[in-house]
């Protein structure tokens, strides 16, 4: 599969020959630069669908053969794949482990990070063992905010230059390559939830819905201030965990009817992204294509 991206890296490749090499040594070729892409983050790029999950025996870390990464890696079809991806990944192991996968050659990079330096997996069991007491009230918001410092947000802030430095390790090894960062899929709707089945009070909903929308909001200023490319697949409603209809869920719920992780992105979600990021990726083929 020819995709976008590769013909717009050959489109720039055959520029360079047609300036470089005398008119009368050209000759025009079907050959194609191979892309090179590299996939880095936590377990929302790594994990997907349950069944398809294996350990890498050289890092530990768990990844799926149907994460969005490999998702897209089917639809670029790039001479290399590297998923780097890690469940439990915060940035700091990005930089200690993950960006080694990166060269020089390395043509495209997507990363997504940030979840886990906030503290996704405490703030939603301390957040969820609130709420099985008291449904109706806010105790989580209470909680983070008590003192007139909302501590969830204070987080959000402080992973913003942690994020910065992933950025600037990621330019450094590979410093030709499309930097594309991924946000966070939506996890709760904007307001309500569906206590029991996810034991959030009605009150938090909105509070964990905004931290979230402040997470990627942040991200994206980052990526944008580093000169990458953000996709968002927080903007969109109806697909969280709180949908009733299972195949709507692009996030599973505490307790999984799919298969998939609890609280983590579903088939669907990962295809969701995936389409997202190859879109970008395409968009700005097109825009170097006719640069």
């Amino acid at each position: 599969m020819r995709s976008p991206w590769r013909l717009a890296l050959a489109a720039t490749g055959l520029l360079g020959t047609l300036l470089a090499v005398p008119p009368a040594a050209n000759a025009v070729t079907d050959e194609e630069p191979p892309l090179e892409y590299v996939a880095l983050g936590d377990s929302y790029a790594s994990l997907g669908t349950a069944s398809t999950h294996y350990t890498d025996p050289e890092t530990g870390c768990v990844r799926a053969t149907d994460n969005y990464p490999a998702r897209l890696a089917e639809t670029l079809d790039p001479a290399t794949f590297t998923d780097a991806t890690c469940a439990g990944a915060v940035t700091g192991g990005v930089l200690s482990s993950q960006t080694a996968a990166l060269t020089p050659d390395t043509d495209l990079v997507t990363l997504t990070i940030g979840g886990n330096d906030i503290g996704f997996g405490s703030i939603a069991a301390a957040c969820g063992a609130a709420g099985m007491t008291n449904p109706l009230g806010s105790p989580c918001e209470d909680r983070f905010t008590s003192g007139g410092t909302d501590q969830l947000a204070d987080r959000v802030a402080a992973t913003a230059p942690k994020i910065d430095a992933v950025l600037a390790d990621i330019r450094a090894r590979a410093p030709h390559a499309r930097i594309v960062v991924v946000g966070y899929l939506r996890i709760l709707p904007p307001a309500l939830g569906c206590w029991p089945f996810v034991p959030i009070s009605v009150g938090d909903v909105p509070y964990l819905d905004g931290v979230q929308r402040r997470l990627n909001t942040m991200i994206g200023d980052r990526a944008t201030a580093a000169g990458a490319t953000f996709v968002n697949p927080g903007e969109t409603t109806g697909h969280d965990a709180c949908q009733l209809l299972p195949w709507r869920r692009w996030v599973e719920g505490p307790v999984p009817v799919l298969d998939a992780a609890p609280m983590h992105p579903t088939a669907a979600g990962q295809a969701h992204v995936a389409g997202l990021v190859a879109g970008a990726v395409e968009t700005a083929a097109t825009t170097a294509e006719t640069g």
